[in-house]
């Protein structure tokens, strides 16, 4: 028992003599960002000595997932008061993943650690502007083109057919989100990912085909066979495995297959939108039909390639 009461006040002890140090930084650093692509701006709390600041060397940084690779701090610019200093990389930083920025004086003691990542929400935001956007499945990666062309004649189909895409996305790589966490991996089954993926997008579609034929029988027709080409679409696909390589978590994975089913309902919004006015247009009999929808396609993914390179958050 006395040893005990002993060990408890050890430990209370050497809890508040660390205290100090704790809050010295935590005082030191007020803010951490990313910055630029290849820049971390850190903002103190009081203005620092300038020559340790601008100390390359005084810099460790590293990404928090590995730990024994350094990046390379090309230049630590400090404001002219001192408060702000910016550190730029010679290589672009990962910005999906969290870095760790050690901060050492003179003589090598640490002043601060400090964990720079962006904030939760702006990363859910990049995942579904970029499977919207950026990184267009139609546009930018060219999946689910049978499809594509053969729903996109007129508004009223695509659009049905982008919605109907986009609960199908959904509600399969939430579904392929619980079967890969809690049966692929601790069974040491990823080699069997595509024929599952495969067979829960197959339950979707049929239970989606059978509410539409009750509920909405004229779209229903109207999407003929391509409705059973989406089981195996490789866009719906494409998202769950995704998912799996990356290892998201079931919000991140609900905000990719909202961005892809998203992007595809654009893709042929857009689409449907041009076709119904190029049957009215003077067309050369040649280019009538899919030849002239293939070249207004590669029009638009021409246009989606400035998306490149967005980064809003």
């Amino acid at each position: 028992m006395m040893m005990h009461k002993q060990l408890k006040y050890w430990t209370l002890a050497l809890l508040f003599s660390l205290l100090p140090l704790c809050l010295q930084a935590a005082e030191l650093v007020s803010k951490q960002s990313f910055g630029a692509e290849n820049e971390i701006v850190l903002t103190f709390a009081a203005a620092i000595d300038k020559n340790t600041a601008k100390n390359r060397a005084s810099y460790k940084v590293f990404e928090e997932s590995d730990p024994d690779i350094l990046l390379e701090v090309k230049e630590a610019v400090v404001s002219q008061n001192g408060l702000q200093v910016s550190l730029l990389f010679t290589e672009p930083l990962n910005m999906a993943k969290s870095h760790v920025v050690s901060l050492r004086g003179e003589d090598g003691k640490e002043l601060a650690s400090l964990l720079v990542k962006k904030p939760y929400i702006g990363y859910l935001l990049s995942i579904l502007i970029s499977a919207l956007l950026v990184n267009n499945f139609v546009f930018t990666k060219y999946l689910g083109l049978c499809v594509f062309f053969g729903t996109s004649k007129r508004k009223t189909t695509a659009k049905g057919m982008g919605v109907v895409f986009t609960i199908v996305m959904v509600a399969s790589a939430i579904m392929s989100w619980f079967f890969y966490q809690f049966i692929l991996i601790p069974y040491n089954l990823n080699f069997l990912q595509i024929v599952v993926f495969i067979g829960l997008v197959s339950l979707t579609v049929q239970a989606v085909d059978t509410v539409l034929r009750k509920v909405n029988p004229v779209l229903f027709n109207s999407f003929g066979v391509y409705l059973v080409l989406v089981i195996a679409n490789c866009v719906i696909i494409a998202v769950p495995l995704i998912m799996a390589s990356n290892n998201y978590n079931i919000i991140e994975t609900f905000m990719l297959a909202l961005g892809a089913g998203g992007g595809f309902l654009l893709a042929l919004y857009l689409m449907s939108s041009v076709r119904e006015r190029l049957d009215l247009a003077n067309i050369p009999p040649t280019f009538k039909g899919l030849p002239i929808a293939f070249i207004v396609a590669g029009q638009f993914a021409m246009a989606f390639l400035g998306f490149s390179g967005l980064q809003l958050f």
